[in-house]
């Protein structure tokens, strides 16, 4: 079953730029494991939510505003795709990803499929 685990981390937080995500052996740990069970089957980091751009559609009328599209106590800085067994092995998971255990969270979320 694929789940997409959405990487959040705290507003105010320090970024760590992706130098830095690499030599942190907490990563490389995750990375490791993630990659030797090969259950990523895409994801990517994400710029900050400062960099966000929300486009809504009111009256046919295209309407942009600079940020996320909600004020949060976090954002989500990044996201993995995997494909596991079950919703056990996701959180599982999402429980050892550094950005949980440095204080964010991942929320885990099913695919449709």
């Amino acid at each position: 079953m694929k789940y997409v685990l959405f990487i959040c981390t705290p507003v105010g937080g320090e970024e760590s730029s992706p130098a830095e995500i690499a030599a942190d052996p907490r990563f490389a740990s995750y990375i490791h494991e993630v990659r030797t069970r090969d259950v990523v089957r895409g994801g990517a980091r994400l710029r900050p939510a400062a960099d966000a751009t929300t486009v809504r559609v009111r009256d046919a009328e295209v309407l942009l505003s600079d940020g996320p599209f909600a004020e949060t106590k976090e954002y989500i800085a990044g996201f993995d795709v995997i494909e596991v067994a079950d919703l056990d092995e996701a959180i599982t998971l999402a429980s050892r990803h550094p950005a949980a255990l440095a204080g964010g969270s991942v929320e885990v979320r099913p695919v449709w499929e």
